[in-house]
């Protein structure tokens, strides 16, 4: 018989309601709460029937049946950090305050008040219980309707951010996060305000409407990191950049326009090993079967669901790191040139800089790629650029072995050529 060898976590709590979609609520708490190394325990409020078009129908548990799931789960497991959702009712509300208020962990409240159609969810007195749950908040986490709702305040821009706020930390609340996904612009901005000041998050806007479940993920991802025992400010910082690649990278599902990707970034670190042996197999290709194209060649790989530099390995030159060794995080113009290629082809992830000489040009008129020229956007498959000021030509590829293929291609025609 095996020895067992248990996996301890810290655990989160979720009291929301169920989407049978999948893409928001107990489903999204749960997947990003497991995403973020938490294991997640849950009360449902409400089972709705809704997909990635709407809502159908939903069915309001009666407020006894919240109360007992909540002791359930609070009599056996070590909560370190909790969340709550749609709430529904003034008599859940009601329970779940009485609940939280003798929990002696973080608290994330996001006020689910306002549809993304601008309906309100609830009725007035559900919303004035609302009050009574800020109080207890670590964090607050409205958008700009939802703070309109809670602070009588508009919600456009930096200042009116700051005074919702305000208002919410007067109304009791540790922290609050004044989201501004609902703001128009071509950057959303978060508002942290805090009792020491207002820290700003910036994103650009992702041009989708595959949003669904944003909120929802967010406030979950909060409450992971709070439950691991990171700061309100740290904790904030991580989940606005994680949520801002859930949505580029949003789930394709369904007929409606998607939802957000809640295990992104679990994703996106499980592929930096292959990422990186892609650098390192291509780069041994070049150094030593691709003549005429230099072994003085920078080859990077960029993880599929890539933000930044610290998403793109590169292989070392014996410059500044061992040569052959693979890292992530070094910042070189071929990284930030895939990076940017990424804007306009997420499907590009590696790329190869060589020396450019007749024999090059030679060989890359032979082969009729498309070819852009200095900084050029790279859209076109096969994706090259020229630089003929630098000296380089970039070569991307959406695969090591496509970007392989493609060298082995214009290493032929310069042999060929008899340029080498």
């Amino acid at each position: 018989m095996r020895r067992p060898a248990p996996d301890r976590r810290p655990i989160g709590l979720t009291i929301a309601g169920s989407d049978s979609g999948g893409g928001a609520g107990i489903q999204a708490d749960l997947a990003t709460m497991a995403a973020g190394g938490v294991y997640g325990t849950s009360v449902v409020t409400a089972v709705t029937a809704q997909h990635t078009r709407g809502v159908e129908s939903s069915h309001v548990l009666p407020p006894a049946e919240v109360e007992a799931q909540l002791e359930a789960v609070l009599d056996d497991f070590d909560v370190g950090a909790a969340k709550t959702g749609m709430l529904a009712t003034t008599g859940i509300v009601e329970s779940v305050v009485d609940a939280v208020g003798e929990l002696p962990v973080p608290l994330v409240v996001d006020p689910v008040m306002v549809a993304t159609s601008g309906d309100r969810l609830l009725d007035p007195a559900a919303e004035r219980a609302y009050e009574a749950l800020i109080a207890e908040a670590t964090v607050v986490t409205p958008n700009a309707d939802e703070a309109t709702v809670l602070t009588g305040i508009e919600v456009t821009d930096d200042e009116s951010a700051r005074e919702a706020g305000d208002r919410l930390l007067g109304m009791g609340a540790e922290a609050a996060l004044v989201k501004g996904g609902h703001v128009p612009g071509e950057t959303v901005v978060d508002h942290l305000v805090t009792a020491d000041g207002v820290r700003r998050f910036e994103h650009p806007r992702i041009d989708t409407a595959a949003t669904h479940g944003s909120g929802c993920t967010l406030a979950a991802a909060i409450v992971a990191r709070l439950a691991r025992g990171e700061s309100t400010d740290r904790a904030v910082a991580g989940a606005t950049d994680l949520l801002a690649r859930a949505i580029r990278y949003h789930y394709d599902v369904g007929q409606g326009p998607g939802a957000v990707n809640h295990t992104v970034e679990l994703r996106n670190d499980a592929a930096r090993a292959r990422t990186a042996e892609g650098v390192r197999s291509v780069a041994d290709r070049l150094r030593d079967g691709l003549a005429g194209l230099g072994p003085e060649s920078d080859v990077v790989g960029a993880t599929p669901y890539a933000e930044s530099i610290d998403d793109v390995a590169a292989v070392g030159d014996g410059a500044d790191r061992p040569a052959g060794e693979v890292r992530f995080g070094t910042d070189r113009r071929l990284a930030r040139d895939v990076l940017e290629a990424r804007e306009t082809a997420p499907e590009l992830r590696f790329g190869a800089a060589i020396r450019f000489d007749e024999g090059i040009d030679a060989a890359l008129a032979e082969l009729g790629w498309s070819i852009a020229e200095g900084r050029e956007p790279l859209t076109a498959e096969p994706a090259v650029t020229v630089d003929r000021e630098r000296g380089t030509v970039t070569v991307l590829a959406g695969s090591a072995s496509t970007l392989t293929d493609r060298l082995l291609a214009l290493a032929a025609n310069v042999d060929a050529d008899g340029s080498d």
